[in-house]
């Protein structure tokens, strides 16, 4: 340093260190409870965490009571070739429900040339319609994007042995 500063960092040497305890099994405290115990308090935990339901959502969001009895009533429609709901099978491509009660639903089939083309989007529109907290129900039959297989949700694949 020879401009006048202080240094930086010193160097001390030690001749000796004193060696550090060595644990003992005496020194572990007893556990306050079972591995049983504990894997039910996780179940009883994981169980409150999967039944929360979001705070200060209202009805027409995700999440929200009305939202969710939407997609719960799009769960019952089945495909009639496929042993599927229409919702896993991933025909439905979007659900929006506003705060007045006026229910969307945009979804597709399998392909344009599907049987139930004419009567498909009827039966949505009654279903959300006669869910609670909704006043009118609009559907949108889209073909773009068009329905490929990889829109379906797991359950559904397993379902048809895809996975």
């Amino acid at each position: 340093m020879t401009n006048g500063e202080e240094p930086r960092f010193t160097v001390e040497e030690v001749e000796d260190v004193a060696a550090p305890r060595r644990a003992r099994v005496e020194d572990i405290p007893e556990p306050p409870e079972t591995p049983a115990e504990k894997l039910e308090r996780k179940r009883d935990y994981l169980e409150g965490f999967l039944a929360e339901k979001p705070q200060g959502v209202s009805a027409g969001e995700p999440g929200g009571e009305t939202y969710e009895a939407v997609i719960d009533a799009l769960r019952e429609i089945f495909d009639p070739e496929i042993p599927v709901n229409i919702y896993d099978l991933g025909l439905i491509y979007g659900v929006d429900v506003t705060a007045d009660g006026h229910a969307t639903v945009t979804m597709t089939l399998t392909t344009p040339h599907c049987p139930v083309a004419e009567s498909m989007p009827g039966e949505v529109e009654l279903r959300v319609g006669a869910v609670p907290g909704v006043r009118e129900a609009e559907v949108n039959l889209v073909w773009d994007p068009p329905w490929d297989p990889q829109k379906m949700s797991d359950e559904a694949k397993l379902e048809l042995g895809m996975l």
